[in-house]
């Protein structure tokens, strides 16, 4: 039996933060989904398109990878990266609408 998606849990939300909210709580790695979101890419590849430590990338995608959102494919020693659940630039790209809409309101009322 599945829960309905209007039937909000505790164990769902805490499930939804942990798995996801985390995952998505640094700009570094927001940057990074929309990176991969135009094409897969090695780690090295990521580190030069962003300007970024190969480590720090490294240790981003590695999060953005524990938490389902990414997927990674082994070919020799080289390990491209892609996005596993790509409705997460769709959440993403509505969060940001919010985001402006939310901005010209706050704009508007001070007018």
């Amino acid at each position: 039996m599945s829960i309905p998606l209007n039937a909000v849990t505790t164990d769902e939300l805490e499930l939804l933060h942990a798995r996801f909210c985390q995952a998505l709580g640094d700009p570094k790695r927001l940057h990074l989904l929309y990176t991969l979101a135009e094409a897969p890419a090695t780690v090295n590849e990521l580190a030069q398109r962003l300007a970024t430590p190969q480590p720090t990338i490294s240790r981003h995608l590695a999060i953005l990878r524990q938490s389902g959102i990414l997927s990674a494919e082994r070919n020799g020693t080289t390990i491209r990266y892609s996005i596993a659940e790509p409705r997460i630039i769709d959440v993403l790209d509505l969060m940001r609408q919010m985001l402006r809409d939310l901005i010209k309101r706050q704009g508007e009322a001070l007018e």
